[in-house]
């Protein structure tokens, strides 16, 4: 039977592979696992074994050729099979230096350009909004030499500084602050009085300066960047132009539109004066004694914590019949069960369709009554896109892996586009547009590299795909290792928790990774990197972590992947 022999795609990142050497030569018998090629990638070498056995009938793409993957580069077959027709003609040498010498041309050609004066009030990257997708996007673009200007009609910092991941990750703090307090008797510790309490006043009072600073920080980055600051709300025209709240219409070359998103409040009774929203939660002044909160995502889940720790009656109610989906199930399982002995309350597969008073329902069914109701629902901000058709799909700007719209020199980057609500994936969204539009030559956005992280006590850090996807695209091997094992956490005093490495079977890829447990945050951003890189597991296990650290236990995981932990009983 013939079968094929392609490039294969040995790394999310790879888009072609050179030939380095062919082993086996055109006519030769070969067998299913035997080498029968070498190639090479931007990261790595490779050994390509024979898929079946066989007789290399005929290579298409000879020694040194660059080839796309997933292209076809020989046969495998019987004697006598016949070979689809295909060009396998290599590209000349001459072309090649041609295409070189006009390459050159061209860059020559660009550096010599003299840059156009640009009026008051013309720009050459306009952007919408300062949150971390518009601040970043503003400050990237005049590094890179152009004219910008920005519009925010709030406060600079986005949701993130302002309502979102500051402000949570500060109250959580606290509550890490209360379980290490917690558990200090077990490590020696010996506290005269066990009653814990918490000052919302002054814990409100800490949480706000850290807010402040950082958010006059961002105003102060910008116009040290040279970037013109708008304080007004900023509208896209049809022609690719803005026009500000106060009727000043601006020109600009492109427009990054990152009008970030916000709190909604979507279902029926949500106006009752005890519901709140997610913003109006981190001002509250007094914490409420029962508290429902709708939505078992990642900000469902932290809120419930810092509730719960801050002495609250917490229950929280989802559709769906599990928590934080992105997240690799068998992880999430382990935090919910720890915020359930702490006294959090879940109840999965109900979908809440009106809050009546005190009281909240499902269909016909009263689920709970509570003191204060916290809806975390969140929708994309498209405010500045009242003059402007441009593509939308459930509420989000639709753009491309360079984060250009439907609309010529439109940019769409953050929450607004629904591909990852993150601040860290908001800052590299904002550098691929702005290099986009200064050059040409920025990255493609990739969401399997981008690293997540839930602030509870214990953590979670996310990256990849969950083991469940994995299973649906490739044959996979799961590497695991619990921190019972790992030194540094039973020191710590807090060894509950795991770290799970996911990877390709066969070329090694490392397709995911899961951590709970301690500084799972921080740790999680050590396997993004090996990612980026595209670092095998056969490549990691040759690398060296310091002992004792929380982040052998990755090292752990990886080497369980290949059942070579020596930390790990023989399986």
């Amino acid at each position: 039977m013939l079968t094929e022999v392609i490039m294969p795609k040995a790394g999310s990142e790879m888009e072609e592979g050179q030939i380095v050497k062919w082993i086996k030569k055109e006519g030769d018998k070969v067998e299913a696992g035997e080498i029968i090629l070498e190639i090479m990638t931007d990261k790595v070498n490779m050994e390509i074994e024979a898929e079946t056995s066989g007789t290399l009938l005929k290579i298409l793409k000879k020694d040194g050729e660059i080839v796309p993957v997933i292209t076809t580069i020989a046969y495998i077959g019987d004697e006598g099979d016949t070979i689809p027709e295909t060009s396998s003609e290599p590209v000349k040498e001459e072309v090649k230096e041609e295409v070189k010498e006009i390459s050159k041309e061209k860059k020559v050609e660009t550096k010599s350009e003299t840059k156009k004066e640009l009026k008051d009030n013309e720009y050459d990257v306009f952007v919408i909004g300062g949150g971390p997708a518009g601040y970043y996007s503003a400050i990237k673009a005049a590094q890179k030499g152009m004219k910008v200007a920005i519009a925010e009609n709030n406060k600079f910092g986005g949701t993130c500084l302002n309502r979102g991941c500051i402000p949570t990750k500060t109250y959580l703090q606290n509550v890490e602050d209360i379980e290490r307090i917690k558990a200090s008797s077990k490590r020696g510790i010996v506290l005269e009085n066990d009653n814990i309490t918490v000052d919302l006043a002054k814990a409100l009072k800490f949480k706000n300066s850290i807010v402040k600073k950082l958010t006059a920080g961002v105003e102060f980055l910008l116009k040290s960047n040279s970037v013109e600051i708008f304080k007004e709300t900023a509208y896209i025209n049809s022609d690719g132009n803005i026009t500000l709240e106060s009727g000043k219409e601006l020109l600009c070359g492109s427009v990054i539109f990152a009008g970030g998103s916000k709190c909604a409040k979507n279902i029926k009774g949500s106006d009752s004066k005890n519901v709140i929203d997610t913003d109006e939660a981190l001002e509250l002044k007094n914490i409420p004694a029962t508290l429902t909160i709708i939505g078992a995502g990642y900000i469902g889940v932290e809120m419930a914590q810092i509730f719960n720790s801050f002495g609250s009656k917490v229950t929280v109610i989802e559709r769906k019949n599990s928590a934080i989906e992105f997240i690799d199930s068998e992880i999430s399982s382990i935090l919910i069960k720890s915020l359930e002995k702490s006294g959090v309350k879940f109840i999965f597969g109900k979908e809440v369709t009106e809050i009546l008073g005190e009281t909240v329902l499902s269909g016909s069914e009263e689920i709970t009554s509570s003191e204060v109701v916290l809806i975390t629902a969140r929708e994309t901000d498209l405010t500045a896109l009242k003059n402007i058709n441009i593509e939308i799909s459930n509420g989000n700007v639709v753009v491309n892996e360079k984060m250009k719209s439907s609309v010529k020199n439109v940019y769409a980057v953050g929450d607004v586009n629904g591909k990852n609500l993150l601040a860290h994936s908001a800052f590299k969204m904002g550098e691929i547009a702005a290099s986009e539009i200064a050059d040409g030559k920025s990255d493609k956005y990739n969401n399997n590299i981008i690293p997540s992280a839930i602030y509870t006590y214990p953590e979670i850090g996310s990256v990849g795909l969950t083991e469940d996807d994995a299973k649906k695209l490739y044959d996979i091997k799961v590497g695991k290792f619990n921190y019972g094992a790992n030194g540094r956490a039973l020191a710590h005093g807090d060894s509950s928790g795991m770290v799970k490495i996911i990877s390709d079977a066969r070329y090694g890829e490392i397709l995911g990774a899961h951590i709970v447990g301690p500084r799972a945050s921080e740790l999680i951003n050590e396997v993004s990197i090996l990612m980026q890189s595209e670092i095998t597991v056969e490549e990691a296990i040759k690398m060296v972590f310091g002992h004792p650290t929380f982040s052998e236990a990755i090292y752990e995981a990886i080497a369980d992947v290949e059942g070579v932990s020596v930390h790990l009983p023989k399986k």
